[in-house]
């Protein structure tokens, strides 16, 4: 496969207490050249994080986006609900270096992100981070291997 350039497309998905974050992050990856899939939700009033999670790692899983981005207040429902998918790895992140790390030793392709615990700059420096780090694989791969057959797949 030639690389032709183009930036992987990021599936982004938010519940009320995250969404003005997600579309600060939305905005962000448009100006890096990704293409989102904005999987909601479009403001305040309230909703359920799960839906939004499934959502994207969905899109993740079936291979419509390469990364997904969820917001929630904190990040922790949604990552719970996140990693309830057989195919997905998601990495709750307050800062750069949690994202980096979870993209280089644990193969996350979806990130986590608590808009009432990470504000706009360092979640945005996260994004950069998670999106520019490579998987190290190695001694990493045996870990992964022993957390695969322990998922069950969310329908």
């Amino acid at each position: 496969m030639t690389d032709t350039g183009t930036k992987p497309a990021v599936a982004i998905g938010a519940d009320h207490a995250g969404y003005p974050l997600k579309a600060a992050l939305a905005e962000a990856l448009v100006a890096m050249g990704h293409p989102v899939l904005d999987m909601g939700t479009d403001g305040a009033a309230s909703v359920d994080y799960p839906d939004f999670a499934h959502a994207v790692c969905r899109a993740v899983a079936g291979g419509r986006a390469r990364f997904g981005v969820l917001v929630c207040g904190t990040g922790i429902g949604m990552s719970i609900a996140a990693n309830r998918h057989a195919a997905i790895r998601c990495a709750l992140a307050h800062d750069a270096t949690g994202a980096r790390l979870g993209r280089a030793h644990n193969d996350a392709n979806v990130l986590a992100l608590g808009a009432r615990m990470t504000g706009v700059e360092p979640a945005l420096d996260a994004l950069r981070a998670f999106l520019a780090t490579p998987y190290e694989g190695g001694r990493h791969d045996r870990r992964l291997a022993k957390l695969s057959p322990a998922l069950e797949p969310v329908r």
